[in-house]
């Protein structure tokens, strides 16, 4: 007898489980059923058609049930939803939601891919109205742009500052909306660390995004909103991204085991505890490689991977199920940032012992047209050098260092290894030493001992401490914005002016992007100087971090000029 399998829950999930149970099958019958009007479109472009970039709604549908059925020969059934699994009778209850019937379908093996739902919380009073939207599909953004066009809304209050959030709010202000993004924490992208994402606000800020960080929502009006702090901020429309939580209803009702961080529990084979019953996508937990740990990962990636594991596990082959690392990336405006493994908060959330280089050197040779600087963190634990994660932030292609790092996390690589990696290189497309090679030596040259550092959030308290600190940059880029007391000795001056800089108490360096300020301490210990501290991320790193917090608290300045350049 052929093998029925039976698939609730279309994209990135869903969708790939069917097709790949039709290449390992022809004989099998492949039922799909998704309760929304589409069972396959693109989630992760729908923001873009807010401004255009996508100019019809109708480019986001990838696949409609009649082209499934041509090209694969699966039954895929939309606007049914399955309401009830019967695990003695292997069979599940459906509902077509046009009809309201309801209807039973028999399975051999289930998968379920429900996804995840936004996160709607009743304390936020309003939170129901009519002018408040939700991004899961192309409904929901058609319903939103539909409903800002129809009315001439102006004014759009983004609440929450993930992937979602963000893009959502770039294409707004793209559309020519006056747009607030609101967010609870002090900082949006959470996967960024404090001292990198000063970027993606000064990003957002510039081209005109009024942000509102550590701020959370109260109250949605017609007209606007107000937050917990009492401030208002005028909106006709409000797009609700504070975040997801995993749909398991379906699975609890059916008795199925829930991990602990809320998802669906699955073995290696995306199998629950339910023989003949797979889950895959936002709705299962699954097992980080690098903090040993359950996670849960709303990814596309991740989920298309799931799938093939799980229609694989159906047939009896076998499949590596290495966990996930979470490697992502998001364009804002001009920028682009993406990032891989561990940040500062997880490792330390896990325990794992780190060390880290905050390195900013160009994505070309920098006598090419269009180089720009890139801002590149790289995280290693210490004492071993392992590689533990990577963010970089910048106009070129960030992308394409993240996936590197990705791959060496993946290979189980350390410093060493990605040190002796070699890449492409010509000079429009990177330069010899690439950045991550670069962030490597530096990397090594920590693990080693061969110098030390102090990040860009202790440079503040150096100053209120009126610690030492020599800027080494050039006169004329010491004149465009220095600390308040920061030396200025540049480094070709350096050794004949050697004997202005003490020795007994610690001396701190600096230059634009830490790369002279090392070499000056290389100098400086050459000469018997043994109490030196480079400061990572150098003025550049301290200029973001420092205008932010500045503006945000109120405190005194510490740059005499903020010089992003």
């Amino acid at each position: 007898m052929p093998k029925k399998v039976v698939v609730v829950g279309g994209v990135a999930g869903g969708a790939s489980v069917a097709a790949r149970v039709r290449r390992l099958d022809e004989s099998a019958q492949v039922v799909m059923f998704e309760r929304g009007h589409n069972v396959s479109f693109s989630n992760c472009a729908l923001p873009f058609y807010l401004s255009g970039v996508v100019a019809k709604s109708g480019s986001l549908v990838l696949m409609d049930p009649a082209k499934f059925q041509r090209q694969y020969n699966i039954d895929a059934r939309v606007k049914s939803e399955v309401i009830a699994i019967d695990r003695a009778g292997k069979k599940v209850t459906v509902k077509n939601l046009d009809t309201g019937e309801t209807y039973e379908e028999s399975y051999d093996e289930l998968v379920l891919s429900p996804g995840a739902n936004p996160i709607l919380p009743g304390s936020i009073a309003g939170v129901h109205g009519e002018n408040v939207f939700t991004v899961r599909n192309v409904e929901d953004i058609v319903a939103l742009k539909t409903y800002i066009d129809a009315k001439d809304i102006q004014d759009v209050a983004v609440v929450g500052g993930g992937f979602i959030g963000v893009e959502v709010a770039e294409n707004l202000q793209m559309a020519g909306k006056h747009v607030t993004l609101i967010e609870a924490a002090g900082q949006i992208m959470a996967p960024f660390d404090q001292d990198m994402v000063q970027l993606l606000h000064k990003e957002m800020k510039d081209k005109g995004v009024d942000l509102l960080l550590g701020d959370g929502l109260k109250e949605i009006c017609p007209d606007h909103v107000v937050l917990a702090s009492g401030k208002t901020a005028p909106a006709g429309a409000v797009v609700m991204a504070i975040g997801v939580v995993p749909e398991t209803a379906l699975a609890k009702a059916a008795g199925l085991d829930i991990g602990e961080t809320g998802g669906i529990k699955v073995d290696r084979d995306f199998r629950t505890n339910d023989p003949h019953i797979y889950a895959v996508g936002d709705a299962v937990e699954v097992y980080h490689r690098l903090t040993h740990k359950a996670a849960r990962l709303p990814l596309a990636g991740p989920a298309q991977r799931q799938a093939r594991g799980a229609a694989d596990a159906m047939y009896g082959r076998s499949h590596r199920n290495l966990g996930v690392i979470g490697s992502s990336v998001v364009k804002i405006f001009d920028l682009k940032a993406a990032c891989t493994g561990l940040n500062e908060k997880t490792a330390q959330a896990a325990g794992i012992p780190y060390d880290f280089v905050y390195i900013i050197p160009n994505d070309k040779v920098s006598l090419m047209p269009g180089n720009t600087p890139v801002h590149f963190k790289l995280l290693f634990e210490y004492p071993t050098g392992r590689i533990l994660g990577a963010q970089a932030i910048g106009k070129g292609n960030v992308d394409k260092r993240v996936d590197v790092i990705a791959a060496m996390i993946t290979m189980g690589a350390d410093l060493e290894d990605l040190k002796e990696l070699e890449l492409c290189y010509a000079p429009l497309f990177g330069t010899a030493k690439d950045v991550v090679n670069f962030a490597a030596l530096v990397g090594q040259n920590l693990l080693e001992g061969r110098f030390r550092q102090v990040p860009v959030s202790a440079v503040r308290r150096l100053v209120e401490e009126n610690a030492f600190i020599v800027d080494v940059r050039e006169e004329n880029e010491y004149a465009a914005g220095h600390l308040v007391n920061a030396v200025n000795i540049p480094l070709s001056q350096l050794r004949s002016r050697a004997n202005e800089i003490p020795r007994d108490r610690p001396v701190y360096l600096h230059c634009r992007s830490s790369q002279r300020s090392y070499n000056a301490i290389m100098a400086l210990q050459g000469m018997g100087y043994d109490n030196l501290w480079n400061i990572s991320g150098s003025f550049l790193g301290i200029s973001l971090y420092e205008y932010f917090t500045d503006c945000a608290t109120g405190r005194e300045k510490i740059v005499t000029q903020y010089n992003f350049n």
